[in-house]
């Protein structure tokens, strides 16, 4: 499967649109469709509906594998043209919202008055940090979820990359401050299956991680909350718009809301750094920063 061919796939399924899939792409209308041609060649079957433009089954399950793939392939471009970079005082830091904490903005600061750097800090969703250093467009990433004590993040197959314990800390739902539950000293998250969630899969847990962790369903979402904004998933929350979970750290420190611990299961909430297998001189002098505070070694992905 040629790869130009899969780009332009996804690209007309994402604008459900030939033309805008050829304007998105530089292409004409009449390439466009060759490529797709050409791959429903290839695979034997029939990929798009034309009219309205639509994936057929068979293109449904292509688009389940095609932005993986093409990810990998991004990513194996960045990692081979790293070894011919020139040394640089540049970081780029992508992390996602929870991620981003004091302890991180300190170690930045102790980087940048040990030595001149040039810092630039994005914040991303989790996925977008992850590709954003697999494709050597940030040097490092921070990105965070729930795990058990000990356990790694459930992230994907990353490559050549190193992953490491930036931080753990307990997990806490948001309440608002008058919500019955707020003055309780734990919660079961079980219990709060059938409450009213917001869903905000870049900024709080994702509903789906939780309904993973307690082997059940429910965790269904009020309203849906896209973005990275963590002060205004509080501003939901405290509405009464639904419960969210966050770090322990963070949510105490949120306006309008109540952090109640989460008792059982047994939860943390983890952080870890992503980098490549040789990374820049200051991406490692920040990494040897936030991971000198647990004493945690590398683990290759």
């Amino acid at each position: 499967m040629d790869p130009h061919l899969l780009r332009t796939f996804v690209a007309v399924l994402d604008h459900r649109s030939f033309s805008g899939a050829a304007a998105a792409l530089g292409y004409t209308q009449s390439a466009v469709s060759q490529h797709i041609a050409a791959l429903e060649a290839d695979l034997g079957t029939k990929l798009v509906e034309r009219r309205p433009v639509a994936a057929t089954p068979a293109g449904a399950r292509l688009m389940e594998h095609t932005p993986a793939l093409l990810l990998r392939l991004d990513a194996a471009r960045a990692d081979v043209t790293r070894l011919d970079r020139a040394p640089t005082d540049r970081l780029t830091l992508a992390c996602s919202p929870a991620a981003l904490g004091a302890d991180v903005a300190r170690a930045l600061a102790r980087l940048r008055t040990a030595a001149r750097v040039d810092v630039e800090v994005r914040v991303l969703g989790r996925e977008a940090v992850i590709e954003e250093v697999l494709t050597a467009r940030a040097d490092l990433g921070l990105v965070d979820g729930a795990a058990a004590p000990s356990d790694p993040l459930p992230l994907p197959d990353l490559g050549p990359t190193v992953t490491l314990v930036a931080a753990e800390e307990p997990l806490a739902v948001l309440f608002p401050d008058d919500h019955p539950l707020a003055g309780r000293p734990a919660v079961r998250l079980t219990d709060l299956a059938q409450a009213q969630w917001i869903d905000a899969p870049d900024t709080g847990i994702p509903l789906d991680r939780l309904r993973a962790v307690c082997g059940s369903g429910g965790f269904l979402p009020r309203i849906r909350h896209l973005g990275t904004d963590v002060h205004g998933l509080a501003a939901l929350a405290a509405a009464g718009h639904g419960l969210a979970a966050l770090p322990r750290s963070l949510a105490a420190a949120l306006p309008g809301v109540t952090a109640v611990p989460i008792r059982a299961p047994r939860l943390i909430h983890r952080t870890e750094l992503l980098h490549p297998a040789d990374p820049t001189a200051p991406a490692r002098r920040l990494t040897e920063l936030l991971t000198d505070r647990t004493g945690s070694g590398t683990a290759p992905h």
